[in-house]
């Protein structure tokens, strides 16, 4: 498939069950839309999969790891080999994502399509999925030169696609999450982010791993020496991704992407996953329809990247890990939503009536 066929073909959610399931919870045996945000994310959800019984138990993470050139300029707390290491923790079951999939009965899929790492598939057997699909090993140094060409970040975009939509059809998927890893990815994130919201890159941009101060302001330097280098055209998500982004970044909106055009709930996770939201978003903004927030990050950035995006965090836990935690520990969340919507019954048919309450 093209990505242009892809594009056309997202549909918005089916708005004649949305009004059907707010109806319902509108007259569940509470006091009126008493469970506030629950009943919001229950008809969202039944809007999305059009229907009343809705099922959210089949579910994965998707963990896409890439490099990036930009890490030369001194703008993270860890060396680039641990991207490969993760990679390895994420397999064997060790890792925190891995964790709370396990807890979530989420099952996680580890993609390896742009890092430095040289580690096959049959030579990494662990306890989950591991795929490698590189578009390229690593970024450029977008301040330098821009990142990837406009062909490889749409390969990017077009790689997340295709392992989602292989997964979900594989494994009949109700829901999906996204999950990063790739040291200094909260840099091009950064980028990416001020470049769509038209926030600075003071406000846009934080600590990511743990950096000092002064690696902080050498980290928002570099973010304006790309930006005012490449002049990435805001309006064209190609173009920022190429110039400034990063092959996970691009994977993951491809995952998001294919959320909507499998017409299942997306939970994404922080600032890493929010800029493929972006990116997504700027391609077809009815994927936002199918588009839940997992959490609020501690990185400033991310605020912002929400509010641009018109979404409300389901999590504020002061996490800043990234690799999918804050949307695997969200599914907690829509859970209870959805057994809300499904497993209570209405006045009507509790025999209950509304003056008793």
């Amino acid at each position: 498939m093209r990505l242009e066929n892809i594009l056309k073909e997202i549909a918005p959610t089916n708005q004649e069950i949305f009004e059907k399931a707010k109806e319902r919870t509108s007259n569940l045996i509470m006091p009126y839309r008493a469970m506030g945000m629950l009943n919001d994310i229950s008809e969202k959800v039944c809007a999305i999969k059009e229907t009343l019984k809705p099922s959210v138990n089949k579910r994965a993470v998707f963990v896409m790891a890439g490099d990036h050139g930009v890490v030369e300029e001194g703008v993270s707390a860890f060396p680039q080999q641990v991207t490969c290491e993760m990679i390895k923790a994420f397999v064997n079951d060790i890792a925190t994502i891995t964790v709370l999939a396990r807890q979530n009965n989420c099952s996680t899929i580890v993609a390896d399509v742009g890092s430095k790492c040289n580690i096959s598939e049959k030579e990494l057997k662990g306890s989950n999925k591991f795929i490698v699909k590189k578009v390229k090993y690593r970024t450029n140094n977008f301040t330098k030169e821009p990142a990837m060409t406009r062909e490889e970040a749409e390969k990017s975009i077009m790689t997340g696609f295709e392992i989602a939509s292989e997964e979900i059809k594989s494994q009949k998927l109700d829901v999906i999450a996204t999950g990063d890893m790739g040291i200094g990815n909260t840099t091009p994130s950064s980028a990416i982010g001020a470049v769509i919201t038209g926030k600075s890159v003071e406000e846009m941009t934080g600590k990511g791993t743990g950096i000092t101060s002064d690696l902080l302001q050498n980290k928002i330097n570099v973010i304006k020496t790309g930006i005012n280098l490449h002049k990435p055209n805001p309006d064209d998500a190609i173009d920022i991704l190429s110039k400034v982004g990063g092959i996970e970044i691009g994977a993951i909106a491809g995952v998001i992407l294919a959320g909507a055009y499998h017409k299942i709930p997306v939970i994404i996770d922080g600032l890493i996953s929010t800029a493929g939201a972006l990116i997504a978003y700027k391609l077809c903004p009815t994927v936002k329809e199918y588009m839940f927030a997992g959490h609020i990050s501690e990185e400033p950035g991310h605020k912002y990247m929400l509010e641009y995006l018109g979404l409300s965090p389901l999590l504020r836990l002061n996490m800043r890990l990234g690799e999918g935690t804050g949307a695997v520990l969200a599914m907690h969340i829509l859970d209870a939503a959805v057994k809300i919507i499904t497993e209570v019954a209405t006045f009507e048919e509790a025999g209950v009536s509304k003056s008793d309450i």
